[in-house]
């Protein structure tokens, strides 16, 4: 087997395994006391329904679950290639809080992140706990056989070798390493095999297809209805800008002919005005080309549309593209369009002082991620700039995924399947 992009063959399993240690390290004191925080909370508060109580709290409590699955989508993707599909039912704008609670307990979604917050606690703390165990118990072999016996209770079990004295500790040394070479090719499968099983509770099953088609109905209703107030907004911004210019501008120049042989001063006058109306309808007339497909994105492609971008934030954005061609010009537009909108949230409402930006494609995705240092907080609900996003996304068969813990930090990530030329 060869070593694929993602490196999960036998070379990248070799070559990431302490890595892929200290991430199961990381994954496993979230596991198991986020899951069962969240499930206890969860179960709580639908419990308190009819009592009114859980009416109020249940959608709060169940954007705190899908904001802690996000998370594990996000790490599921960038740790170990695997992706988990984000499938959850648009609520109404307008809805209130019946409409909410119950539109979001009628989604089976929510249902697969309680079940998955079950497995979470047991067999996905127990993978975490494995993937760590497999580099931190042969160290632990190690450090008995080079001398760490000697503080030790007498005699110290190492699996099956009891060190008791200078004799017997090179044989903990020999199953220590024995365990580091098993660990080197099996520690990367076994972070993997985490993912994975998150993956088997929360994507849909076998309803996938109704839903598949459930989904690509309301985002190309969504995208209809993007495009139609997109070309209102053009006819508004011609209507009220440019073209109430250029007709001043014609009046303008009309008056002029009358008054360029009786008043030749009161003619410049005029010149001068007409010629200032022109000026700013042809700058208005670029910003709003700019707004619909920005030239530097057509001419110089994503990555250096995005670094344009940064350039003119207030706050101080890091920018870094691997894009080895471009993507069609659809896919490049949405893209930036989604990357435009998560710094303009960033900017506003994060209160960030730093902002990085990666944009890149593998295994036939373009990926990008905005990663702040603010306040966090961030949710992808009706009415928000990245439920915009999301229905933007969706169009291309995109994903949207959002952590962002109170506190910080805030980690966006888009993915849009394409290929580059």
């Amino acid at each position: 087997m060869t070593t694929g992009a993602d490196g999960h063959g036998r070379a990248g399993a070799a070559r990431g395994f302490p890595l892929a240690a200290v991430r199961g390290l990381a994954l496993a004191p979230v596991s198991l006391p986020g899951a069962v925080v969240c499930f206890v909370t969860a179960v709580v508060s639908i419990g308190l329904i009819p009592v009114g109580v859980g009416i109020v709290t249940t959608p709060y409590v169940l954007k705190g679950v899908r904001a802690f699955a996000d998370l594990r989508r996000v790490l599921a993707a960038e740790w170990a290639g695997v992706r988990i599909p984000r499938v959850y039912r648009p609520l109404p704008k307008d809805a209130n809080p019946w409409g909410r609670t119950f539109g979001m307990l009628g989604d089976p979604a929510t249902w697969r992140d309680l079940l998955w917050l079950l497995v979470d606690m047991t067999a996905g703390f127990a993978t975490a706990v494995l993937t760590a165990a497999l580099l931190l118990y042969p160290l632990e072999g190690i450090a008995v056989a080079a001398g760490l016996w000697r503080v030790l209770p007498d005699p110290w079990w190492y699996g099956f070798v009891p060190v008791s004295g200078q004799a017997t500790a090179p044989a903990a040394g020999a199953l220590a390493l024995a365990l580091l070479l098993v660990a080197r090719f099996t520690a990367v499968r076994v972070l993997r095999a985490h993912f994975l099983l998150a993956r088997a509770v929360l994507a849909p099953g076998g309803s996938e297809l109704a839903e598949r088609v459930r989904v690509l109905t309301e985002t190309r209703r969504d995208a209809v209805d993007a495009s139609a107030a997109e070309l209102r907004r053009i006819e508004r911004d011609l209507h009220d800008g440019a073209q109430a210019r250029l007709v001043a501008v014609g009046m303008d120049l009309g008056t002029v002919e009358a008054l360029v042989e009786r008043d030749p001063a009161r003619a410049r006058e005029l010149l001068a005005r007409a010629r200032q109306s022109s000026a700013e309808a042809l700058t208005e007339l670029r910003e709003l080309v700019r707004g619909i497909h920005p030239p530097v994105l057509a001419e110089r492609g994503l990555g250096d549309a995005v670094r344009a971008l940064a350039l003119r934030l207030p706050v101080a954005t890091e920018v870094n593209v691997s894009l080895p061609g471009r993507a069609e010009a659809p896919v490049e537009s949405a893209a930036y369009f989604a990357v435009s909108e998560v710094l303009a949230n960033a900017v506003k409402h994060s209160g960030a002082d730093r902002i990085w930006v990666d944009v890149h494609h593998a295994e036939g995705r373009l990926r990008g991620t905005v990663t702040d240092n603010g306040r966090g907080g961030a949710v992808v609900g009706s009415g928000s700039g990245l439920a915009g996003v999301e229905r933007r996304l969706g169009t291309f068969d995109g994903v949207l995924a959002v952590s962002s813990p109170a506190g910080g930090p805030t980690l966006v990530t888009v993915e849009i399947p394409c290929a580059l030329s």
